[in-house]
């Protein structure tokens, strides 16, 4: 390959790795590698650099239609830095996320992605001070994280609150995927708070991300007499449709529904969910490029403040 470039064998080296050479250099030395049919032994370059190139992603809930968005994003996104991404699932359990963090640590990942599950966890100092790790949604209490891409769920919870309340809901169920073990997420914390504000009657109900099993809570929630929902992730809110259509009652006319995160699939129903759009691509390409910068060796901190927008569609009566 040296004799190819005409460059030393150093300085293929590190155009390979996209390091220390010119970007011109680096499109030079891939170049020749495409039509010579290198390939890197994957192998070779981590013993020589201490890197495996591997990226873990710790998701929350791979139950989650937008955590399995964002996941798939995340992946190629790195694919396209020449990393690859180790992805778990948590399935929302603080045990599980505490024992695959360790476990991915352990394995050699070059840095860590996560969207935690219980962001107050004590474990995260811990692991921040051995790992690079950034976190997406919530920030990790008290770790030296290399980066977070926090949710600005104050002004979320405060657009989606608002919006019901102007149009007239007072009482309100709340499903959310957090659990009694984790009861100090941002977002569920704020949403008691701007409840008191806005003098709304609220019932918060833990509901799993699995749209099926959301079924069965918003089953329990519709008998109990509600008829407005605020749904921490759209999967809940897909849920709530299908338990008011199997009991016959029809959105917007007899339920109101808003779900958190906008998947793509939230356009296409009927009606169309209103929900809180959060730029899921803005989030892959922040995280992707902060993750990747602290894998180099980046130790500047970043935080980015992902900023809410309301998309009002059919599904609010």
């Amino acid at each position: 390959m040296a004799k190819a470039t005409g460059l030393s064998p150093a300085s293929v080296s590190y155009a390979l790795r996209g390091m220390q050479v010119s970007g011109e250099t680096i499109e030079r030395v891939r170049r020749a590698a495409a039509e010579l049919g290198y390939e890197a032994d994957p192998i070779a370059r981590a013993l020589a650099s201490g890197r495996t190139g591997m990226i873990g992603l710790l998701c929350g809930s791979l139950e989650d239609l937008w955590q399995q968005a964002l996941a798939v994003g995340i992946g190629r996104a790195l694919k396209d830095n020449d990393r690859y991404a180790l992805i778990l699932d948590a399935v929302g359990d603080p045990a599980r996320e505490r024992t695959l963090a360790r476990q991915l640590r352990d394995q050699r990942v070059d840095a860590l992605i996560v969207q935690p599950v219980d962001p107050a966890a004590p474990f995260w100092s811990e692991l921040c001070e051995s790992l690079p790790v950034v976190s997406i949604g919530d920030a990790l209490a008290g770790a030296r994280t290399a980066g977070e891409v926090v949710f600005d769920n104050r002004a979320g919870v405060t657009l989606a609150l608002e919006h019901l309340r102007d149009r007239g809901h007072r009482r309100l169920a709340v499903l959310t995927p957090t659990r009694a073990s984790t009861p100090d997420r941002p977002a569920d914390v704020h949403v008691l708070a701007e409840a008191e504000r806005l003098a709304l009657d609220i019932e918060v109900i833990t509901a799993p991300q699995s749209p099926a099993a959301a079924t069965g809570v918003a089953r329990g929630a519709l008998a109990a007499g509600h008829r407005a929902f605020f749904c921490f992730s759209d999967s809940i809110a897909y849920g709530v449709y299908a338990a008011s259509a199997a009991g016959g009652l029809r959105i917007p006319l007899d339920v109101s529904v808003m779900g958190y995160d906008d998947h793509p699939m939230s356009g296409l129903l009927t009606p169309p969910l209103t929900t809180v759009d959060w730029d899921i691509d803005r989030i892959v390409r922040a995280a992707v490029g902060t993750v990747v910068d602290a894998a180099d060796g980046e130790t500047r901190h970043r935080r980015i403040v992902q900023s809410p927008q309301l998309r009002e569609r059919g599904s609010v009566g």
